[in-house]
């Protein structure tokens, strides 16, 4: 439906009612059921969800500025509020001690707030088109709060009439409507350079990352003491197989035996002219005697035929201490897995960092398109806090 067409509220019968109610709702927790058809779908949904959840009085409910709820509280119970013993109705000269403003904030908003000096109150009334509860539409209660420190309607600005809130807004419309079409045909030259400087900025942060990770460091661990001499074989692999193939050579730091280190202390020659005490000199010209530690002078070989059963004897204990490693095939399906966690990281590190760069961009571009609408800084930062009041009670519903 079209706000355009709108007839101003009948104010009396609209904030009277919760007016009267402040009273009893300065001690209770549980909202008048009166009361609560009065109150816009926003609020009354506020109202009934914290009220349950809560042992305190639900008059702090009704305004949105937690600070003034101990002043509105105060007004509540001094008696101000209570009904003439005549008439029953609450004493207010609704001719003079009444301020109304009007406002329509967008094309779905039409607001009226009404200031009551004397009480020290204000009551913002807002039409809705969409409160299936109570007609389908028509004027409710958004807020009531406190009037003072500072005045409301400093903040609000809004026009006497509804006629007239209409009319501002349609102009504003348009003016707005000519500058954005201005600022997209025509934007400044040093505007489009710094948007571009920005997103080269951005770009740029992914081009100075390093296109292998991690570093191809060289490893903590103790580096072999010698190395088996074996032909250089020339291998053409993967990157991940080429990651994981620097350590195959590497001694785990953790392991006690080393191969190398074995093979150094059975290959170390005793002095010259020197063996080791072991009884016989057959047992000698075997693998060197572990009982004794002790060099004395060497028998010297009787034949050549026990030279050479030595050598192959030695040639055969080498070869059985010094093997090669077999590679791992759990390295190989372990590195594809590093590589794709690593990429979906990255991946959703770029999502939120765009996500968070949009988020930015919609906000500052809906603040200059208040501006140009004439709604001042405060009244966009309640919008936005109200919206997300909104969101936190309809989140589940989303």
């Amino acid at each position: 439906m079209s706000l355009n067409n709108i007839t101003p509220p009948d104010v009396r019968s609209i904030v009277t009612p919760v007016l009267s109610s402040l009273p009893g709702a300065s001690v209770s927790t549980e909202p008048s059921s009166n009361v609560l058809p009065l109150l816009a779908p926003i609020l009354r949904q506020r109202v009934q969800v914290l009220s349950a959840a809560s042992q305190e009085p639900w008059i702090r409910l009704l305004t949105y500025d937690t600070a003034k709820v101990p002043r509105l509280t105060s007004i509540a119970q001094s008696g101000v509020l209570d009904p003439h013993p005549v008439s029953g109705e609450i004493e207010m000269d609704w001719d003079y001690n009444v301020e109304i403003k009007y406002k329509r904030v967008d094309e779905e908003t039409l607001q009226t707030l009404v200031v009551l000096g004397e009480m020290d109150l204000f009551v913002r009334l807002v039409y809705c088109t969409g409160d299936g509860e109570n007609g389908g539409q028509g004027w409710r209660v958004g807020e009531v709060g406190v009037a003072s420190d500072p005045s409301p309607l400093a903040s609000y600005g809004g026009f006497s009439t509804l006629d007239e809130a209409q009319k501002a807004f349609g102009a504003s419309k348009q003016a707005a409507g000519r500058h954005l079409n201005v600022g997209v045909t025509r934007a400044p030259a040093a505007a489009v350079e710094e948007e571009d400087d920005d997103d080269d900025d951005y770009w740029a942060r992914y081009d100075a990352t390093p296109a292998r990770t991690p570093a191809n460091n060289r490893s903590p661990a103790p580096q072999p003491m010698t190395k088996a001499s074996q032909p250089e074989i020339e291998r053409s692999q993967s990157a991940e197989d080429a990651y994981f193939s620097q350590y195959d050579s590497v001694q785990p730091a953790m392991d006690p035996h080393d191969p190398d280190e074995e093979m150094e202390h059975v290959n170390v020659p005793p002095p010259l002219g020197m063996g080791r005490v072991g009884g016989s000199a057959d047992s000698m010209d075997q693998s060197q005697n572990e009982t004794s530690g002790v060099w004395t002078l060497a028998v010297p070989p009787k034949s050549p035929s026990s030279r050479s059963i030595r050598s192959q004897e030695d040639e055969e204990r080498t070869q059985n201490l010094v093997h090669p490693r077999p590679e791992s095939s759990a390295s190989s399906n372990g590195s594809v897995m590093v590589a794709k966690l690593e990429e979906s990281a990255e991946r959703k590190e770029q999502s939120e960092f765009g996500v968070k760069q949009h988020i930015s961009r919609s906000i500052r571009s809906l603040y200059l398109l208040t501006r140009a609408s004439g709604i001042d800084r405060e009244e966009f930062e309640r919008m936005v806090r109200t919206e997300l009041d909104v969101l936190g009670m309809v989140e589940d519903e989303i």
